[in-house]
């Protein structure tokens, strides 16, 4: 397995709201763990969603004797949400934080996914396929065909999203399982990647073999920060089926 991950501040934002976790290794019962969140907050309390939501996560998942990776992960979401809640209560500052959250995991030939919010998970094989389904105002509104895919992308109200951890007593999660080819290359991305960069050109990168897995990662974020660079960046890019690990 090959692994990349990277958050960039951006072009627009004075701070990293964004974080992610990789891990190649077994985490508890999981033989790995990948984590991308989004953090939403005044001040720095975006910037603590993302990263105290990931920290529970991954404690949760580390303590989980559970064998089953939907139920695992289920359950560390669920955890994270509540300890989002709490904290928003305990401290004036951090209330109203939230945070989206896409995770995945490895087992064998399949990822198992799941996603609150708008951060997302792609595969890349003999074409780029977004596994994951935003939970989002436009998006919303394009499954009910009131507009557009292609005016969603400069709707005014894009950023609006409709789940997050923190925003409410229970959470929501989407759950997706999928077969990879051995040539597949998975992408999970905040929306300061997907919002900036289009599908077709993150296809024409990921595509590119000869270069290695850590040059189109850099790639896709200069990529981002060409185009505007308009909110924080977080990628993790992952080659399930090679044998050779780079992490950033």
């Amino acid at each position: 397995m090959r692994i990349y991950s990277a958050t960039d501040v951006g072009q627009k934002r004075k701070m990293n709201q964004d974080y992610v976790f990789a891990s190649s290794d077994p985490i508890g019962n999981l033989p790995n763990l990948f984590v991308v969140a989004d953090g939403m907050g005044g001040h720095n309390a975006g910037d603590y969603a993302s990263s105290h939501a990931v920290s529970v996560v991954v404690e949760e998942i580390r303590q989980d004797r559970d064998f089953n990776p939907v139920k695992v992960i289920r359950h560390a979401i669920e955890s994270a949400n509540r300890e989002i809640i709490e904290q928003a209560q305990k401290d004036e500052k951090l209330k109203g934080m939230g945070t989206t959250m896409v995770v995945s995991t490895i087992v064998g030939q399949y990822a198992y996914v799941a996603n609150v919010g708008d951060s997302r998970l792609y595969v890349a094989d003999r074409e780029l396929q977004q596994i994951t389904r935003d939970h989002s105002l436009v998006q919303e509104m394009v499954r009910m065909g009131e507009i557009s895919a292609e005016e969603a992308r400069n709707h005014p109200d894009k950023n609006i999203i409709t789940r997050a951890l923190g925003a409410e007593r229970t959470v929501d999660v989407d759950f997706f399982d999928l077969k990879l080819e051995p040539e597949s290359v998975i992408l999970m991305c905040s929306d300061g990647l997907s919002n900036m960069v289009e599908d077709s050109r993150i296809k024409e990168i990921l595509s590119r073999r000869d270069e290695a897995l850590d040059e189109r990662g850099r790639t896709l974020i200069g990529e981002a920060n060409r185009n505007g660079g308009k909110d924080n960046i977080a990628i993790v890019l992952i080659e399930p089926f090679a044998n050779e690990v780079e992490e950033c």
